[in-house]
């Protein structure tokens, strides 16, 4: 039906097809106005496509149109055809403009293995256009990050393509919703009509543990619905909670935007003062981590001021005895009461002195969190 050569709207010549499914073309072309490269993407309105489908294929467009970003494809024309040659249907045909380059999938399928200094390098450009996608307004999400819609330009710069599930949450609230994302990149709250920007960090911590594994995240073991990955690779610590917590399956435990996950990342993978909470100045709470679990000791509050009133009792208690050696210094030396209290007295302070300690080891609270724990305590991370 569509051939190599084949003029479209007497402006788009085809030159060669890349993608194809029952509804969809998606071809390379030359703009006969500017000779330069361009992406054709095409849907047939026939019966056998779902109505949700074309309004995906719209939105594309129609979102493309308002986006201007340096690692995101431009919108350059938007056409329906009638009387497509050997077609009883008409095409909706989205024009794009061309990036130069390679996917990481098919990197991937090369047989390439990403390092760990790629691998944060991509996350970082990611992160960047999302901090502008989700800084719109509406915020513009996504939805289906993963390495085949990650260009390697001839540039070295990473390109975000393929908004053909893109969503931004004026259209989202209230509306019903259509499973949009690629099965092991897409988040659990993604599957139930609920996406929101931590979606799309799911889907790039996803996509960075296939790079850094070369194992598709869906074929990894999961264990309470999280990717079990790092005992599979030789990377920082640091970098494995990252991307840990960028694919936690509770979104309300996930970093929670682009801007946060960037500031961690740098951070030497610390979460920033914006999400956890730093420790205290003057805090007596002891913190003592080991390579397998974290330890927190609460000391017991009032130690100083009960062993004050200890003392002060005994003063009280004495005082009658001293006004009689004030009284009666004549016979101070002489006088066995003062003698018996005075050792009465020093051995009382020495005993309460070991009993105040005591009571200090009773009452320390001591919490030991383990290695199936994942989590941030003033700033403190557990490995």
């Amino acid at each position: 039906m569509l051939e190599p050569g084949q003029v479209l709207d007497n402006r788009y010549r085809l030159q060669k097809k890349i993608g194809q499914n029952s509804s969809r073309q998606t071809w390379l072309a030359i703009s006969l106005m500017s000779q330069q490269q361009v992406v054709l993407k095409l849907l047939t309105l026939n019966p056998q496509i779902q109505w949700e489908e074309h309004k995906l294929f719209e939105r594309e467009g129609q979102v493309l149109k308002n986006l201007n970003h340096p690692r995101i494809p431009k919108y350059q024309d938007y056409f329906i055809i009638d009387n497509l040659p050997g077609s009883r249907f008409p095409w909706f045909i989205l024009v794009q403009s061309y990036i130069d380059g390679v996917s990481l999938q098919e990197l991937l399928n090369q047989g390439q293995r990403f390092s760990e200094s790629q691998v944060e390098k991509i996350a970082v450009e990611i992160l960047n256009i999302l901090v502008y996608l989700h800084s719109l307004e509406p915020p513009v999400l996504h939805r289906d990050i993963k390495p085949s819609n990650l260009i390697l330009g001839k540039d070295e710069q990473v390109y975000l393509v393929d908004f053909g599930a893109v969503q931004d949450k004026a259209v989202a609230e209230g509306a019903t919703f259509t499973v949009a994302g690629t099965y092991g990149y897409v988040p659990m709250e993604q599957f139930a009509g609920r996406t929101e920007k931590a979606s799309d960090l799911y889907a790039l911590g996803a996509t960075l543990i296939h790079l850094i594994t070369g194992t598709h995240p869906a074929d990894l073991p999961h264990q309470n619905s999280r990717i079990e990955f790092a005992n599979l690779v030789s990377i920082d610590v640091g970098l494995v909670n990252w991307i840990s917590k960028l694919t936690e399956p509770n979104i309300n435990d996930r970093i929670s935007s682009a801007n946060d996950a960037i500031t961690a990342l740098e951070n030497k993978y610390t979460l920033s003062s914006a999400i956890t909470n730093h420790k205290p100045k003057g805090s007596k709470i002891q913190l003592q981590k080991t390579a397998n679990h974290l330890e927190i000791k609460i000391p017991r509050r009032g130690g100083k001021s009960l062993r004050f009133l200890y003392l002060m009792g005994f003063v009280v208690a004495l005082l009658p005895q001293i006004t009689n050696i004030i009284i009666n210094t004549s016979r101070f030396w002489s006088y066995p009461n003062v003698i018996y209290a005075s050792l009465f007295f020093g051995i009382s302070v020495v005993f309460l002195y070991f009993l105040d300690i005591q009571i200090c080891i009773l009452t320390t609270i001591t919490l030991k969190l383990n290695g199936n724990y994942s989590g941030f305590v003033f700033g403190e991370k557990l490995v």
